[in-house]
């Protein structure tokens, strides 16, 4: 649009040559995120990527196509619905190429998807500013330079990306957007070809188009948003239909055909035609391979759409635009989850955030009426496709054609903020037309966009680690429980059981219902033996959630731990029925406490494990061998169930049963120390010493900082007559446990024995 670059002139003073503007939005673009390209993987990006077992190589390629996004089948009742195998597909290949789970190369590839994206914005926004005009030797007549690179620069520097761009998971917004944009300039080079004669090369065009629309959803679902905006493009923009001219004609009942010719012009029904049969194919696929429905959200993922009324949940989600527009023109409180109570519901039309959504309207039918009544073609195109480019991708997140499970999500609005930069930029253009002061403007400009690049670089910093993150949203979102409960999680995994209380107590003081919270402070008081207020807790949280494997796994713990032991036992029998892959529970139940076997789990004590052990120290050694047997075939590599079985056949005298179990186990998990120890235990007592010996060198190879395992050697060279090498291995032990009382009596018996066979030589 000549007019709006000519009133840029003073803002944007001096034109760019394509090559060296797209070099500097690619260069300022890299340079605000690039403070991320080390973080951690952080909050969704665990559960997406580290434990997400279609990213490593003994998962088959095809099973992409049957999971979602987070690994689980889509046949799954559980299953979240995300269906974007493509992403799932980059983050292998960064696994591959990475060598493993390291951060930086997952990074890295997103800020470079951002800088790709935002060079790829300067055509899109010269197509958007300038229309498809073109000369006879087929080049754009108006390509609106100026008003391009400012729109492209404020989409780069724009911080609600940085959710997209510094968290890994993003990433399925960010190939989403960069198909987007490939498809919707695939079908301005569609448009450009139907001028021509022949409409084959305009036909491939489009099927080019509608597979890079095709290809966007399988990065992320709005993708397919993208027919709708071409069609949009297609009809207002090249078919130059002028709604509020149609609508007149209509009501004055006009049959002129003034308006109809743009139905024959370059083949628009053709186009719109595979435009919809496109969209209604990829949509009838996508539900199919969808299975079972919808997700099934939570009311506190969404609580607006769980609302009786229906006015109370078009007010809500009418706010929820408003914050999202707000997110938009004023990014300096951001937020890594918006849910759990952080945007209390509105409940009556009293309440006075109904301004924030009054406002949003008046301001959207202002533009709505300027986009259809301006007598100015280019104004119309320019605020229709702002309007389109704003408004249609954000529609599968809009809660209009289903429930969607989150209430605000700044990762959705990466491409609607591209129809933000369209009306920001036409905004500023006219705002400097109608002023003869330019330095202002260019000032206020200049200084957007600076706040904006240093919010990014702060931003990308909070996201560079959990602990950063889940502590910036406590100023944002104080009363979101959710906040709490990752920070209290954060401090737990750091040791810090104090602090992680506190934040626990008021995750569930904002959530009473927050099971997840009770369920992991019940844990934490249980380890600090605070049994009564830990059962209290655990208790509630199996009542409100009776499902909850979890929480009644702890809850058998503490039963165990007050003695109360068939409670404990039908507590865990529970956590089995409702998670039958729960191998831990096996192997707890069935666990045989002694000096010297492997530590307790503390962090996660898992169902299976509790409930083995609750049978050993009732002396039901066969239930306990079953629990802890079926640990290892649901968990093959469960090292502390086949150690407990092996030192309870021990124990119990079943020494050729132990070494046939002690073999099977290190043929499954060949370099575990621990299980080296068990075993070789078992062989000496077999008086197989020599076998014996070599596992247990190989142990003190593997970990040789452990009192016992010398200790055990000793005794073994001890009854083997090697009484040096005994001598030696004890010296060892003591010196590395000086306490150790079985050490001590063994090392003085043998000094005796040294000492008598010196007097017998003597």
């Amino acid at each position: 649009m000549v007019e709006l670059d000519a009133d840029l002139d003073h803002i944007v003073p001096s034109v760019l040559p394509p090559f060296w503007a797209k070099l500097v939005v690619g260069f300022i673009s890299l340079l605000c995120f690039a403070r991320s390209y080390d973080g951690d993987f952080v909050f969704d990006d665990s559960e997406a990527i580290v434990n997400n077992k279609d990213l490593q190589s003994d998962t088959p390629l095809g099973d992409l196509w049957h999971h979602d996004f987070w690994g689980s089948k889509l046949s799954s009742n559980t299953s979240h619905k995300s269906y974007r195998p493509l992403t799932v597909l980059t983050f292998r290949i960064n696994y591959y190429l990475s060598g493993g789970f390291h951060p930086v190369g997952f990074h890295v590839v997103n800020i470079l998807l951002h800088g790709s994206i935002s060079i790829l914005m300067l055509d899109v926004f010269s197509v958007l500013f300038g229309g498809l005009q073109y000369t006879g030797k087929g080049q754009r007549v108006h390509l609106a330079p100026r008003a391009s690179l400012l729109a492209t620069l404020l989409f780069a520097v724009h911080p609600v990306h940085t959710e997209c761009v510094a968290g890994v998971v993003g990433r399925a917004d960010l190939l989403c957007a960069l198909f987007f944009l490939l498809s919707f300039l695939g079908y301005c080079q569609a448009l450009k070809e139907s001028n021509k004669e022949g409409t084959h090369s305009s036909t491939f065009w489009v099927l080019l188009s509608i597979f890079l629309g095709a290809v966007a959803m399988l990065c992320k679902e709005q993708g397919i948003t993208v027919l709708g905006l071409n069609a949009v493009f297609d009809i207002l923009v090249i078919g130059k239909l002028n709604i509020l001219a149609a609508v007149r004609k209509v009501l004055h009942k006009n049959k002129s055909q003034e308006n109809t010719g743009m139905f024959k012009n370059g083949g628009l029904l053709f186009r719109i035609a595979l435009l919809t049969i496109g969209g209604t194919s990829m949509l009838y696929i996508r539900w199919k391979i969808m299975g079972t429905g919808p997700p099934a959200f939570t009311e506190v993922d969404n609580p607006a759409s769980f609302a009786d009324s229906m006015l109370v949940r078009a007010i809500n989600y009418n706010y929820y635009y408003s914050l999202n527009a707000w997110l938009l023109l004023c990014p300096w409180w951001l937020c890594f989850d918006w849910s759990m109570g952080c945007i209390p519901l509105i409940k009556s039309v009293g309440d006075w955030r109904v301004i924030a959504l009054a406002a949003l309207w008046l301001c959207l039918i202002g533009l709505i009426f300027q986009a259809l009544c301006s007598e100015d073609s280019c104004k119309r195109r320019i605020l229709t496709l702002g309007l389109g480019f704003l408004v249609i991708p954000f529609l599968p997140a809009s809660n209009l054609f289903f429930r969607v499970g989150f209430v605000v999500a700044e990762r959705v609005l990466y491409l609607p903020s591209a129809g933000y930069c369209v009306l920001l930029t036409f905004g500023f253009g006219a705002l400097s037309r109608h002023t003869k002061k330019k330095k202002p403007v260019a000032a206020i400009i200049l200084g957007i966009l600076l706040i904006n690049a240093l919010r990014c670089v702060i931003r990308s910093g909070e996201w560079r680690s959990e602990e950063q993150l889940f502590r910036s949203a406590l100023s944002v979102c104080p009363l979101n429980a959710k906040v709490h409960y990752n920070i209290g999680k954060n401090l737990a995994d750091q040791g810090n059981q104090t602090a992680a209380i506190k934040y626990y107590r008021e995750a569930v003081r904002l959530n009473p219902k927050y099971v997840h919270a009770m369920n992991n402070l019940g844990n934490i008081l249980k380890e600090r033996n605070e049994l009564q207020e830990a059962e209290e807790l655990l208790s509630l949280a199996v009542q409100i959630q009776p499902d909850f494997a979890a929480a009644w796994m702890n809850l058998g713990i503490v039963q165990n731990s007050l003695k109360r032991f068939e409670e404990a036992e039908q507590s865990y029998r529970t956590a089995i029925k409702h998670r039958r892959k729960y191998p831990d529970c096996y192997y707890n139940l069935g666990r045989l406490v002694r000096a010297g076997s492997p530590s307790f789990p503390s962090q996660y004590p898992d169902c299976y494990y509790n409930l083995g052990r609750l049978y050993a120290d009732l002396n039901r050694h066969v239930d306990a061998l079953n629990a802890w047997r079926n640990a290892t075939v649901l968990k093959p590599e469960h090292s502390l169930a086949w150690n407990n079985m092996i030192i309870l056949l021990d124990n119990t005298g079943n020494l050729a049963q132990a070494e046939a179990v002690g073999r099977e186990a290190l043929q499954l998990i060949p370099n575990d120390h621990s299980l080296m120890f068990s075993l070789a235990n078992v062989l000496g007592k077999s008086q197989k010493y020599k076998e014996s010996e070599a596992l247990f060198l190989k142990a003190i190879k593997a970990n040789p900082n452990v009192a016992s395992y010398h200790g055990n050697l000793a005794v073994l060279y001890h009854r083997w007559g090697h009484l040096d090498s005994a001598k030696k291995h004890y010296e060892i032990s003591l010196q590395l446990d000086p306490v150790a009382v079985g050490t001590k009596e063994n090392y003085s018996l043998l000094r005796r024995k040294l000492e008598q066979t010196q007097k017998k030589d003597v």
